[in-house]
């Protein structure tokens, strides 16, 4: 009985484990910054990504339909935009608020889907929405007498909205496509995309290949490679308010990697935090007192 059970809770246990991998990458990318421009970062972390999942699925590789390439270039379009405004925005501030930041793509993706789909979103996501955005308040540190925005915040919400459109197109794309062959190719063309991208804000120029950016890419391209591969897949199986859930653990990781790693946000902003994870968790919510609206 336990190993059958075990099985069927395999894609949440590995939805958990890439949340983990997911919050560790923060505090990576940060490092990785140290030899790097951002956006060249983020293509050269994606080119290794789409050798690491192309070595492991070379039989796939083959007779690759047009639905896969039309999926392949929309998803690494908005997973190009999501993780390099992401990278851009941790120049100027710490892994763990980057992380509670970014973490708010997942009350947004039922708001895109009401626009997008004209599913309207429960009570549930407008209440969760309102926690996240009192988090946002809370982690400016400028309370609610002024709302200011830094560069480094502003981007990296910007990079939240890609990132919830990433979600949504993973789970409209999951059952009409070749899982390995779309990873591959989401990949590839993300990297594509930073490499075009880069020469228009001034990145012109590779970074030096020494080993500390070399060992940095190879990690971040393979974590990269095993969250695309088991998002993809588990969201074939996982109901999606479920999987949002799970995924609100990627700032809680991040956050805890951080302080390790000698990172303090401050009372006011560790607050915001945990009200950005709060309205997470409570957008996705569904009590089975109160009936869908």
């Amino acid at each position: 009985m336990f190993p059958a059970t075990l099985s069927q809770k395999a894609p949440q246990i590995a939805l958990i484990l890439i949340t983990v991998i997911w919050g560790a990458s923060f505090i990576t990318v940060q490092y990785g910054l140290n030899f790097s421009s951002p956006v060249l970062f983020v293509g050269l972390r994606f080119a290794a990504a789409t050798i690491a999942v192309s070595l492991l699925s070379l039989k796939y590789l083959k007779h690759f339909s047009k639905q896969d390439l039309i999926a392949g270039a929309s998803i690494g379009a908005v997973i190009a935009i999501g993780y390099a405004t992401q990278t851009v925005g941790l120049q100027t501030i710490s892994s763990s608020e980057s992380a509670f930041l970014t973490a708010l793509y997942v009350p947004l993706v039922p708001f895109f889907m009401w626009l997008c789909f004209k599913n309207t979103p429960h009570l549930m996501t407008w209440l969760g929405a309102s926690c996240a955005f009192v988090g946002l308040v809370f982690l400016t540190g400028n309370g609610f007498g002024a709302l200011h925005l830094s560069f480094g915040q502003l981007i990296t919400l910007f990079g939240s909205i890609a990132i919830a459109f990433e979600i949504i197109l993973i789970s409209y794309f999951a059952n009409r496509v070749n899982l390995r062959r779309v990873t591959v190719l989401q990949l590839a063309f993300a990297s594509l995309f930073c490499f075009c991208f880069a020469p228009m804000i001034g990145e012109t120029t590779l970074p030096v290949f020494e080993w500390k950016l070399i060992a940095v890419l190879c990690a971040l391209g393979l974590a990269s490679a095993v969250i695309q591969l088991v998002m993809n897949w588990a969201q074939r199986i996982v109901d999606p308010a479920q999987a949002a859930i799970i995924y609100a653990g990627e700032p809680v990781w991040a956050a805890m990697i951080g302080r390790i790693a000698g990172e303090r946000l401050t009372p006011l902003a560790l607050l915001g935090g945990l009200f950005v994870v709060f309205g997470v968790i409570v957008s996705e919510w569904r009590p089975k007192w109160l009936k869908r609206k």
